[in-house]
This record gives structure tokens, sequence and C-alpha cells, in this order.
């Protein structure tokens, strides 16, 4: 049985952001607040004489090669001009817990901005500028770190052992999510996918509006949470996740800052949508063994194409 991590109280993470930020500048914040957090992951906003910092962390373990990646992959994009925060540190050893400490960046989420479909249009050209970094191997083991035996070094075998392609769908087929119709195009274009040999690229694996940081006019600041970046190929990975709770005209917004044609997105589209689907397979998952049918009707809906008023 793997060891259980530690339980951290709110007032025991605040003593540690505290410790973190005196360890790190010789001195002692003027104030230390709570950003965010919970039981697995804890967030303050530290500010000292040497500037505002945000201190991330977290009683997982692992999670400190979760904050190394995401040092890789930002010090990567800043080098090709995407405004990220400044990682200033990740360490291990001044607390007992996994902590990253950065730069707080100026600004708010994009999620609300009046002017969302300009920086929709920026997000999508940064979007393009992550995907000229290449990287190697597939998945969220790649190189920014030595492990070689969690690498997935084809695409198929990604798409197999580290998202799970079969039993997800078996999931959608198990709740009846597409028809035998609908499950025959999956499969085919699941197959098309793995044939895939395009070289392999940094993804950010969460480009949303609540993920950028954005100033009063509407210039984005810094591309955040990189949590989930991977080493895909480009641009399907990206896109199938940055476009799939947006409306139309913030779509075509983001893909023609990204630079793609109308023709390359109507190619693209079964891709898109098939990656799209294949990863609501877990949220399926949850509804089924929490025998909630009202949602699982919902996602029959959406699967369907009801919610589709452009194509016939």
């Amino acid at each position: 049985m793997m060891p259980q991590p530690p339980t951290v109280s709110e007032r025991q993470a605040r003593a540690m952001a505290r410790a973190i930020i005196i360890h790190h500048f010789g001195s002692k914040p003027r104030r230390v607040s709570q950003k965010g957090g919970g039981l697995t992951n804890f967030v303050y906003e530290a500010n000292h004489a040497e500037g505002d910092f945000i201190v991330r962390m977290s009683p997982q373990p692992s999670k400190v090669k979760e904050y190394l990646k995401e040092q890789w992959a930002m010090a990567r994009a800043h080098e090709v001009g995407v405004p990220v925060p400044e990682v200033l540190e990740v360490g291990a050893d001044v607390v007992p817990v996994p902590y990253m400490v950065s730069r707080k960046v100026a600004g708010r989420e994009a999620t609300h901005h009046p002017e969302r479909m300009a920086v929709l249009r920026e997000m999508g050209r940064l979007t393009a500028l992550i995907h000229t970094i290449p990287t190697s191997g597939f998945g969220h083991t790649f190189d920014w770190s030595s492990n070689q035996l969690s690498r997935k070094e084809t695409w198929a075998e990604y798409l197999k052992r580290e998202l799970h392609i079969e039993q997800r769908l078996k999931v959608l087929e198990a709740n009846r999510m597409l028809s035998k119709p609908q499950l025959t195009a999956l499969r085919a274009t699941l197959h098309e996918i793995e044939s895939l040999e395009e070289d392999t690229v940094l993804n950010h694996g969460d480009m949303r509006l609540k993920n950028v940081m954005v100033n009063d006019t509407g210039n984005i600041t810094a591309v955040i949470d990189w949590e989930f970046c991977s080493s895909n190929v480009a641009p399907h990975w990206d896109l199938a996740l940055a476009l799939h709770d947006l409306s139309v005209d913030a779509k075509q917004a983001f893909l023609g800052g990204y630079g793609v044609s109308e023709k390359e997105v109507r190619a693209m589209a079964p891709i898109l949508k098939a990656l799209n689907v294949i990863n609501y397979a877990p949220f399926v998952e949850r509804a089924a063994e929490e025998q909630d049918e009202p949602r699982l009707e919902q996602y029959r809906t959406r699967f369907s194409g009801a919610l589709d008023l452009y194509s016939l």
C-alpha cells in the first residue's frame, strides 16, 4: 500500500509559506494571504520588501516533479516570446512539502474581459508560438525529466497507455453515449490519429481564458497554469482542449490567431472532435458511478450533435 501524503492544515501551510519566503529572501514577508487551496494544494500570495510572490505547495511528494516540469516549460515558452510567470525556485527541502515560488503576475483572469475576442486571437497566436518548441517523447514525461522508463516513445503508445483509449471507448459504449455508426467513425478517426507522423512539440494542455492574465486594455501579461503541459503532436491536442467550451465566434477568433486557414480547420475537425469525445469519457464514467442519469442524458445530447446548430 502506498503511503498517504501528510494532511496539512491551512495554518500549517501559511506558516510554511512564510518560512519559504524567509529562507529565500532573508527576512519576513509583510503579509501572507491565501489565494486558493484544499486538501492537496495550497496557494499563497506573499508581500515582501523584494516584491509580491506566489507560493504554491502540495503535501503530495510527487508534486515536485510537476513543479519542475512547469518550470522547464515556462522557461522554454519565455524564450520564444510567450509571457509567463517568473519562477524563482522549486524545491522540497526548506519545508516538508514540495513548493514553487514565482513572482506575482500583474493583471486578472481573462474569462470576463470585455475584449475577450481580441484576447482569444492573441491566445491563438501564443499557442502557435508554444508549438514551435521541439520536444521528444509523448505525454507528460518528456525532455524536462531524465526518467526514461516513464516516457512514451510513440504516439500510438501514448494513446494506448497514458490516454487509455480502449478503456475510454468501452465507457462510452457501455453508457450508450454514441450510436454504432458514431462508434465506428470514432474508431476509424482514432486509427488515423495513431498514424500521425508530425514532430512532437510542447503543448500547454489547458489554454483557456481562465489560464491567461490580462491588463485593463486586454493585453496578455502571462499564460499561467502549466500543470498539464505535455509533449504531443500539434496542433490537434492543444486545440481540442482550447476550443471545446468556446462559442463558434470565439473558436474562430482563436483559430484565426493561431494562423490556420478555414480549409485546414475543416480538415482537422474530425480529429479535434475525436479527442474531445475521448477526453469526456472520465466524466461519463464518474456520472455512471454516481448513477446520475440526468447528467448522462445531458452528455448523450451533446454527443448526438443536437447542440451543433450549424452542421447538417
